[in-house]
């Protein structure tokens, strides 16, 4: 984690629906994380460059640069970040998930992705901690 443990974890929404953003940040920061926003890729890997992030939650297709590429990106040597990435995506054909996971992503879930449950998977992969176990 880049934040020490004084600070609110920091996390950036990636996704290209302003709606989908709301309702992340939303229950992001209920929970306790200070949360950034971004509508592509491309403004994730312009923000990563400027913030330290504890977590991206990226989703799949969006414009610009799509969340295949952005993760490659966040993990290549040019912006060189460790941090944790739940990619969110309606894509749930066979493999989608194994892509995430070649291009960098730790975790792949499809949508909808039950508010609890994205709290829960945030904690754990900011924390290494199950808060509810």
């Amino acid at each position: 984690m880049t934040s020490d443990s004084a600070t609110k974890p920091r996390v950036l929404v990636v996704d290209d629906a302003a709606t989908v953003r709301l309702y992340h940040t939303s229950l992001l920061s209920e929970a306790g994380f200070e949360v950034a926003e971004a509508a592509n890729g491309l403004e994730a890997v312009e923000a990563a460059l400027i913030t330290a992030f504890d977590l991206f939650v990226v989703d799949v297709n969006m414009p610009k640069m799509n969340g295949y590429t952005c993760v490659e990106t966040l993990r290549s040597e040019t912006v060189g970040t460790a941090a944790p990435v739940l990619m969110i995506s309606t894509e749930d054909r066979p493999g989608d998930a194994d892509r995430a996971y070649e291009a960098g992503a730790n975790l792949y879930l499809v949508k909808p992705v039950a508010g609890d449950r994205l709290v829960r998977i945030a904690t754990m992969l900011t924390t290494g901690k199950d808060e509810q176990a």
